[in-house]
Protein backbone atom coordinates (compact mmCIF):
# COMPACT_ATOMS: atom_id res chain seq x y z
CA UNK A 1 0.00 0.00 0.00
CA UNK A 2 1.90 3.28 -1.30
CA UNK A 3 1.99 6.35 1.81
CA UNK A 4 0.39 9.02 -0.24
CA UNK A 5 2.58 11.30 2.11
CA UNK A 6 5.23 10.51 0.93
CA UNK A 7 4.00 9.49 -3.05
CA UNK A 8 2.87 12.23 -5.30
CA UNK A 9 -0.63 11.54 -6.25
CA UNK A 10 -0.67 10.73 -9.99
CA UNK A 11 -3.53 12.82 -10.86
CA UNK A 12 -1.05 16.03 -10.31
CA UNK A 13 2.15 14.76 -11.92
CA UNK A 14 2.05 17.46 -14.91
CA UNK A 15 5.04 19.18 -14.58
CA UNK A 16 8.32 19.40 -12.52
CA UNK A 17 9.77 22.58 -11.50
CA UNK A 18 12.07 23.28 -8.43
CA UNK A 19 11.40 25.82 -6.37
CA UNK A 20 11.58 27.38 -2.88
CA UNK A 21 9.38 28.38 0.04
CA UNK A 22 9.65 32.45 0.06
CA UNK A 23 7.64 33.36 3.51
CA UNK A 24 9.02 32.34 6.92
CA UNK A 25 6.18 29.62 7.26
CA UNK A 26 3.57 27.82 4.99
CA UNK A 27 0.80 25.30 5.60
CA UNK A 28 1.65 21.90 3.86
CA UNK A 29 -1.91 20.92 3.36
CA UNK A 30 -3.88 17.62 2.85
CA UNK A 31 -5.83 19.27 0.05
CA UNK A 32 -6.44 22.91 -0.85
CA UNK A 33 -8.01 24.57 1.63
CA UNK A 34 -7.45 21.43 4.07
CA UNK A 35 -6.15 20.23 7.15
CA UNK A 36 -2.83 21.10 7.68
CA UNK A 37 -0.28 18.42 7.68
CA UNK A 38 3.32 19.76 8.08
CA UNK A 39 4.69 22.98 7.37
CA UNK A 40 7.26 24.52 5.50
CA UNK A 41 10.10 26.71 6.26
CA UNK A 42 11.80 29.87 4.31
CA UNK A 43 13.97 28.56 2.18
CA UNK A 44 12.70 24.76 1.86
CA UNK A 45 12.89 23.26 -1.70
CA UNK A 46 10.21 21.95 -3.12
CA UNK A 47 9.49 20.06 -6.52
CA UNK A 48 6.13 21.52 -7.90
CA UNK A 49 3.96 19.10 -9.91
CA UNK A 50 0.88 21.76 -10.63
CA UNK A 51 -0.99 24.57 -10.11
CA UNK A 52 -4.54 25.27 -9.77
CA UNK A 53 -7.08 27.61 -8.22
CA UNK A 54 -3.86 29.33 -6.07
CA UNK A 55 -2.55 26.13 -5.01
CA UNK A 56 0.36 24.40 -5.83
CA UNK A 57 1.01 20.58 -5.39
CA UNK A 58 4.88 19.48 -4.36
CA UNK A 59 6.41 17.75 -2.65
CA UNK A 60 9.05 18.57 -0.30
CA UNK A 61 13.05 18.03 -0.68
CA UNK A 62 13.87 17.40 3.26
CA UNK A 63 11.95 14.51 3.85
CA UNK A 64 9.67 13.35 0.52
CA UNK A 65 6.70 14.70 2.13
CA UNK A 66 3.82 15.45 -0.55
CA UNK A 67 0.88 18.18 0.08
CA UNK A 68 -0.36 21.15 -1.01
CA UNK A 69 0.71 24.92 -0.70
CA UNK A 70 -0.23 28.15 -1.58
CA UNK A 71 1.12 29.42 -4.48
CA UNK A 72 2.16 32.85 -3.46
CA UNK A 73 3.88 31.24 -1.20
CA UNK A 74 6.34 29.66 -3.67
CA UNK A 75 8.62 31.26 -5.96
CA UNK A 76 12.05 30.37 -8.13
CA UNK A 77 14.55 27.87 -6.45
CA UNK A 78 17.89 29.53 -5.23
CA UNK A 79 20.85 27.64 -3.40
CA UNK A 80 21.06 28.59 0.07
CA UNK A 81 24.17 29.66 1.71
CA UNK A 82 22.88 30.11 5.41
CA UNK A 83 20.52 28.45 7.95
CA UNK A 84 18.86 30.12 11.06
CA UNK A 85 20.39 28.57 14.14
CA UNK A 86 18.79 30.48 16.62
CA UNK A 87 15.74 29.80 18.07
CA UNK A 88 14.34 33.06 15.90
CA UNK A 89 15.33 36.22 14.51
CA UNK A 90 14.73 39.15 12.88
CA UNK A 91 15.57 40.34 9.10
CA UNK A 92 15.87 43.90 9.12
CA UNK A 93 15.27 46.27 6.59
CA UNK A 94 19.20 48.04 6.82
CA UNK A 95 22.48 46.40 8.68
CA UNK A 96 21.10 47.76 12.10
CA UNK A 97 18.73 46.17 15.07
CA UNK A 98 17.18 49.84 14.95
CA UNK A 99 15.89 49.59 11.41
CA UNK A 100 12.67 48.24 11.07
CA UNK A 101 12.00 44.79 10.91
CA UNK A 102 10.57 43.05 8.00
CA UNK A 103 9.66 39.83 9.21
CA UNK A 104 10.39 37.04 11.87
CA UNK A 105 12.51 33.79 10.80
CA UNK A 106 12.37 29.97 12.80
CA UNK A 107 14.90 27.91 13.45
CA UNK A 108 16.02 26.24 10.41
CA UNK A 109 14.93 28.64 7.84
CA UNK A 110 17.46 28.98 4.91
CA UNK A 111 18.76 32.00 3.82
CA UNK A 112 20.65 33.21 0.14
CA UNK A 113 23.60 35.78 0.69
CA UNK A 114 24.14 38.29 -1.57
CA UNK A 115 26.51 39.72 0.87
CA UNK A 116 28.05 39.82 4.22
CA UNK A 117 29.76 41.79 6.93
CA UNK A 118 31.05 41.34 10.27
CA UNK A 119 27.43 41.34 11.85
CA UNK A 120 24.87 40.82 9.24
CA UNK A 121 24.51 38.79 6.05
CA UNK A 122 22.20 40.50 3.50
CA UNK A 123 19.59 38.47 1.82
CA UNK A 124 16.29 39.41 -0.07
CA UNK A 125 14.37 38.73 2.80
CA UNK A 126 16.41 41.64 4.77
CA UNK A 127 19.34 41.93 7.02
CA UNK A 128 19.94 38.82 9.31
CA UNK A 129 22.73 38.96 12.24
CA UNK A 130 25.36 36.99 11.73
CA UNK A 131 25.19 35.73 15.33
CA UNK A 132 22.01 33.52 14.78
CA UNK A 133 22.68 31.86 11.13
CA UNK A 134 25.46 29.22 10.04
CA UNK A 135 26.64 28.63 6.90
CA UNK A 136 25.31 25.42 5.25
CA UNK A 137 26.50 22.68 5.58
CA UNK A 138 27.49 23.30 9.16
CA UNK A 139 25.94 20.88 11.73
CA UNK A 140 25.32 20.57 15.17
CA UNK A 141 26.04 16.83 17.11
CA UNK A 142 23.30 16.72 20.22
CA UNK A 143 19.83 16.45 18.79
CA UNK A 144 18.79 17.11 22.49
CA UNK A 145 20.47 20.84 22.37
CA UNK A 146 18.51 21.55 19.21
CA UNK A 147 15.45 20.34 20.69
CA UNK A 148 15.99 22.26 24.07
CA UNK A 149 16.66 25.77 21.82
CA UNK A 150 12.66 25.05 21.14
CA UNK A 151 11.27 25.05 25.15
CA UNK A 152 8.38 26.78 25.61
CA UNK A 153 7.38 26.97 22.01
CA UNK A 154 3.51 26.80 22.10
CA UNK A 155 2.54 23.07 20.93
CA UNK A 156 0.93 23.36 17.68
CA UNK A 157 -0.31 19.99 15.35
CA UNK A 158 1.47 19.83 12.30
CA UNK A 159 3.69 22.37 13.54
CA UNK A 160 7.16 22.61 12.42
CA UNK A 161 8.41 26.28 13.56
CA UNK A 162 9.42 28.56 16.74
CA UNK A 163 5.91 29.88 16.12
CA UNK A 164 4.36 26.36 17.38
CA UNK A 165 5.37 22.69 16.69
CA UNK A 166 4.82 19.34 17.54
CA UNK A 167 6.38 16.09 19.10
CA UNK A 168 7.33 15.07 15.21
CA UNK A 169 8.25 18.17 14.11
CA UNK A 170 10.49 18.84 17.04
CA UNK A 171 12.19 15.47 16.29
CA UNK A 172 13.37 15.87 12.99
CA UNK A 173 14.35 19.56 13.51
CA UNK A 174 16.78 18.82 15.88
CA UNK A 175 17.28 15.28 13.83
CA UNK A 176 17.81 17.28 10.76
CA UNK A 177 20.33 20.20 12.28
CA UNK A 178 22.51 17.07 12.91
CA UNK A 179 22.82 15.99 8.96
CA UNK A 180 20.46 12.67 10.20
CA UNK A 181 17.72 12.08 7.81
CA UNK A 182 14.32 12.20 9.50
CA UNK A 183 10.73 11.83 8.21
CA UNK A 184 7.98 14.32 9.35
CA UNK A 185 5.69 12.34 11.53
CA UNK A 186 6.27 9.98 14.16
CA UNK A 187 5.24 7.00 12.55
CA UNK A 188 7.44 7.04 9.95
CA UNK A 189 10.40 8.13 12.40
CA UNK A 190 9.53 5.13 14.41
CA UNK A 191 10.27 2.86 11.28
CA UNK A 192 13.01 4.91 10.32
CA UNK A 193 15.01 6.53 13.11
CA UNK A 194 17.55 4.48 15.10
CA UNK A 195 17.78 0.26 16.47
CA UNK A 196 14.94 -0.63 18.48
CA UNK A 197 16.34 -1.61 22.42
CA UNK A 198 14.68 -4.24 24.46
CA UNK A 199 12.44 -3.51 27.29
CA UNK A 200 14.04 -2.14 30.62
CA UNK A 201 16.68 -0.87 28.61
CA UNK A 202 18.61 2.31 30.56
CA UNK A 203 17.50 5.71 28.61
CA UNK A 204 20.61 7.58 26.98
CA UNK A 205 20.87 11.21 26.14
CA UNK A 206 19.07 11.45 22.32
CA UNK A 207 17.24 8.01 22.77
CA UNK A 208 13.53 8.28 21.38
CA UNK A 209 10.88 7.24 22.82
CA UNK A 210 7.62 6.66 20.75
CA UNK A 211 4.17 5.91 21.83
CA UNK A 212 1.12 5.81 19.48
CA UNK A 213 0.81 9.30 17.50
CA UNK A 214 3.42 10.59 20.17
CA UNK A 215 7.66 10.87 19.97
CA UNK A 216 9.83 12.28 22.80
CA UNK A 217 13.62 12.41 22.50
CA UNK A 218 15.62 11.41 26.45
CA UNK A 219 17.66 14.17 27.83
CA UNK A 220 19.26 12.10 30.25
CA UNK A 221 18.73 8.75 32.16
CA UNK A 222 15.28 9.72 33.83
CA UNK A 223 14.29 13.35 31.54
CA UNK A 224 12.66 13.60 28.34
CA UNK A 225 12.10 16.49 25.68
CA UNK A 226 8.73 16.36 23.89
CA UNK A 227 6.06 18.74 22.65
CA UNK A 228 3.26 17.93 23.56
CA UNK A 229 -0.82 18.51 24.08
CA UNK A 230 -0.32 18.47 27.92
CA UNK A 231 1.56 21.16 28.29
CA UNK A 232 0.26 22.91 25.30
CA UNK A 233 4.41 23.52 24.79
CA UNK A 234 7.97 22.06 24.39
CA UNK A 235 8.88 20.88 28.02
CA UNK A 236 11.06 19.01 29.52
CA UNK A 237 9.92 16.27 31.96
CA UNK A 238 10.83 12.97 34.08
CA UNK A 239 10.31 9.92 31.94
CA UNK A 240 8.46 8.31 34.34
CA UNK A 241 6.27 11.17 35.44
CA UNK A 242 5.26 11.43 31.08
CA UNK A 243 4.85 7.56 30.85
CA UNK A 244 2.60 7.51 34.12
CA UNK A 245 0.39 10.68 32.71
CA UNK A 246 0.12 9.94 28.89
CA UNK A 247 -0.92 6.64 29.93
CA UNK A 248 -3.77 8.27 32.43
CA UNK A 249 -5.00 10.25 29.52
CA UNK A 250 -5.76 7.00 27.51
CA UNK A 251 -2.95 7.39 25.10
CA UNK A 252 -1.36 4.15 26.15
CA UNK A 253 1.85 3.42 26.96
CA UNK A 254 5.34 3.71 25.11
CA UNK A 255 5.59 1.64 21.94
CA UNK A 256 9.27 1.26 21.41
CA UNK A 257 12.46 2.97 22.69
CA UNK A 258 14.77 3.15 20.29
CA UNK A 259 18.73 4.43 19.94
CA UNK A 260 20.44 6.39 17.49
CA UNK A 261 23.53 5.25 15.90
CA UNK A 262 26.71 6.59 16.94
CA UNK A 263 27.64 10.16 15.59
Amino acid sequence: MTDRRLTPDPEHLRTRIPARVTVPVSDLCRSPDGPRDRQMLLGDGVTVFSEDDGWSYVQAARDGYCGFLRSETVGPALEPTHRVAAPATQAYSAPDIKSPDRMTLSFGCQLCATSESATFIETPEGHVPRQHVHRIGTYASDPASVAELFLGTPYLWGGNSRNGIDCSGLVQAAMLACDIDCPGDSDMQRAHLGTDLPAGSDYRRNDLIFWTGHVALVTGPDMLIHANGGHMAVAVEGIANAISRIERQGDGLPTAHKRLPPA
